[in-house]
């Protein structure tokens, strides 16, 4: 299974940015399928973590100096991404940016599980002309099975390719974990993360969209981090998200 870094990027950017492969690669991570192009300020607290020029994977601003990620997305210390967008529907301009000052990856982080970072920025981002900042579910919650979340991101349509300009997000269903367990074996899927898809497929995360926000739908809560999967939107198999509300001892030690 991989991470949903952007596979569009690979060409792009190998010269120059030796490309952070995840443990097994997983087409979960660029834009959204089966979505819906996203309003002004319907996401407010989402980023576009990128190299200049070139979006790479999503985040959640927590506060004006921090934003959450992917650790998948920073685990190559050489060539990180350096810059984040917010404020904006697109991620090429508007909005206000900031660098990108020091990458904390949680020391748990290993294959795909606790898989997060927290990125201190250089220069603050304050709330209001469109931003504002997310919100931490309780400590140890559980997404409850069948209930509406929803992920937004800059990634691909399809899980050939594709990547828009504007943010989309699409509206997606609790897996519960016995069910992703038997999609993906028991030992893929740990307390740590959390399922989401329809039945039939077609609709979930995809590459680029990694490190972006899983919201408890009508909510600004970040529930889970987009992380891993099968492919993008196929039937049978789950977007896999890091579970936000484990990984509170880790974010409070760092905000």
């Amino acid at each position: 299974m991989l991470s949903k870094l952007s596979l569009a990027l690979i060409p792009a950017l190998a010269a120059a940015v030796p490309y952070p492969y995840p443990q097994e690669f997983h087409s979960n991570a660029a834009q959204i399928v089966g979505g819906l192009t996203a309003s002004a300020g319907q996401f407010p607290y989402i980023i576009s973590l990128q190299f200049p020029g070139r979006h790479w994977c999503g985040g959640s601003l927590l506060n004006a100096n921090t934003v959450i990620t992917a650790g998948h997305c920073v685990d190559d210390s050489a060539s990180n991404p350096n810059t984040v967008r917010a404020g904006s529907l697109l991620w090429a301009s508007g909005g206000v940016t900031s660098t990108v000052s020091q990458y904390i990856i949680n020391p748990k982080y290993v294959g795909n599980d606790n898989d997060i970072a927290i990125l201190k920025l250089s220069t603050p981002i304050p709330e209001g002309n469109g931003i504002a900042y997310v919100k931490l579910p309780g400590n140890g919650t559980d997404p409850v099975a069948n209930t509406s979340s929803t992920v937004a991101g800059w990634g691909d349509l399809t899980e050939s390719g594709s990547s828009p300009a504007d943010l989309r997000y699409v509206d997606v269903p609790i897996v519960s974990r016995t069910t992703c367990k038997s999609q993906y074996g028991s030992s893929a899927i740990t307390n740590n993360m959390v399922c989401a898809a329809v039945p039939e497929g077609g609709k979930d995360s995809c590459q680029g969209d990694s490190g972006g926000p899983l919201i408890e739908t009508g909510t600004n809560t970040l529930i889970g981090i987009v992380s891993w999967g099968r492919g993008c939107a196929r039937r049978g198999f789950a977007g896999v998200y890091t579970r936000v509300s484990t990984q509170l001892d880790f974010i409070n030690a760092n905000i």
